[in-house]
């Protein structure tokens, strides 16, 4: 017969494993819903251990939450190099590179807080999105962004946001396929606003000046006009 010996997990270890755990469970069902005796149960420990590493469900909940917007945020950080639409393409990749590997933390973390009427928990997920916000921003050089780009790029990271919240049900649509068309729809953005205003054309036309033919601006203009053509025909 043979003796399963159970490793002795050390105090950090475990604690990310009851993260791990949780956002997974907290994912699928409302947090008031699960127990601390299910949380235990798929960590494969006592339930008087999980008040060892936590004192409640809400001080657990909060920690999973923390460690996903954290990880999230990381994702939007990007070297000022090269044209707009290349970064802004790397940031989508990795954006669905955590959507993708770590969807049951994106949904607690973007869905999550509101059920519990944590203020903490909200506060995680703007910050995320303020983030977001602050390095786009920090891309484009703007220092006192005008009123129309602080709604085309806000726009932008809530319209990232839900276009990740509905592919992650069923993946229907191609991975690739989306992350660029999340760049193309900044682009798109930020021409309809600079035909309603010169300091926006102005902000577009220093974009565009940088732009390769075949990077990702260059790709949605070539759709565009093939579109146009389709169109005339």
């Amino acid at each position: 017969m043979t003796t399963v010996v159970r490793r002795r997990m050390g105090v950090e270890e475990r604690k990310r494993q009851l993260i791990s755990v949780a956002l997974e469970l907290f994912s699928h069902r409302s947090p008031e819903d699960v127990s601390i005796d299910e949380i235990a149960a798929a960590a494969g420990i006592s339930r008087p251990l999980v008040y060892h590493y936590f004192p409640g469900k809400q001080s657990l909940y909060e920690a999973a939450l923390r460690h996903a917007a954290d990880e999230l945020a990381d994702r939007f950080t990007e070297p000022h190099e090269g044209p707009l639409g290349a970064r802004l393409l790397r940031v989508m990749g990795r954006f669905f590179d955590f959507v993708d590997g770590h969807g049951p933390g994106f949904f607690a973390l973007m869905r999550g807080g509101p059920a519990v009427g944590s203020s903490t928990a909200n506060a995680m997920i703007d910050e995320v999105r303020q983030t977001a916000y602050e390095q786009i921003m920090a891309h484009l050089g703007v220092r006192n962004p005008p009123a129309r780009l602080e709604l085309i790029v806000r726009s932008w990271v809530s319209l990232a946001e839900s276009t990740a919240l509905i592919w992650l049900d069923g993946r229907r649509i191609p991975r690739g396929e989306l992350e660029s068309q999340l760049v193309h729809d900044f682009a798109a953005l930020t021409a309809v606003s600079a035909a309603y205003d010169d300091e926006m054309a102005g902000i577009l036309l220093r974009i565009v000046a940088d732009e390769p033919a075949d990077g990702p601006f260059g790709d949605l203009l070539g759709r565009l006009t093939r579109l146009g053509q389709r169109a005339q025909a």
